[in-house]
């Protein structure tokens, strides 16, 4: 069931088919509303972020390990890479607290794969990145402070 929900959702469905997949008890509300990454990506505070993820708390964790420069001279290109040592981790999203839109980047975790995803960020002013992972259906979270000399938002 699981399979079916995320081809559909690939492949452009749009929210007529997602009512269909709905109606027809494919998915859940619930469901459908977790996936709406659009709104995840437009929210603009860590609750509001979680919430259009599908969760509603998150718990802070050591076994997640952020890895990104403690001095970013270049806010348009800060790489960040974030692994996780938590079993059944599912997805991992990277929060940039001070950016107008928190979220920054959002994986999927397929079964069986490693936990560790890397990529660039833009950062406009000195922030904390958060790692924001979901395992076995629930959040965890940990953050790093990045200091940035030349904004990349505009700054």
């Amino acid at each position: 069931m699981n399979h079916r929900r995320r081809k559909a959702l690939q492949t452009g469905a749009g929210l007529g088919t997602l009512g269909a997949l709905i109606a027809a008890g494919l998915i859940s509300p619930g469901d459908a509303l977790a996936q709406d990454w659009k709104a995840a990506f437009e929210t603009r505070s860590l609750q509001d972020t979680l919430k259009a993820l599908g969760g509603t708390t998150a718990a802070e964790s050591k076994d997640i390990t952020i890895t990104a420069p403690d001095i970013a001279e270049n806010g348009a290109v800060v790489p960040v890479a974030v692994a996780s040592a938590i079993p059944k981790t599912e997805s991992i999203a990277i929060l940039i607290d001070k950016n107008p839109n928190l979220l920054a980047a959002s994986f999927m975790i397929p079964a069986g794969t490693d936990p560790n995803v890397g990529t660039r960020v833009k950062m406009g002013q000195t922030s904390n990145v958060v790692a924001l992972v979901k395992a076995d259906g629930k959040y965890f979270m940990a953050s790093k402070e990045v200091k940035v000399t030349l904004g990349g938002c505009g700054g």
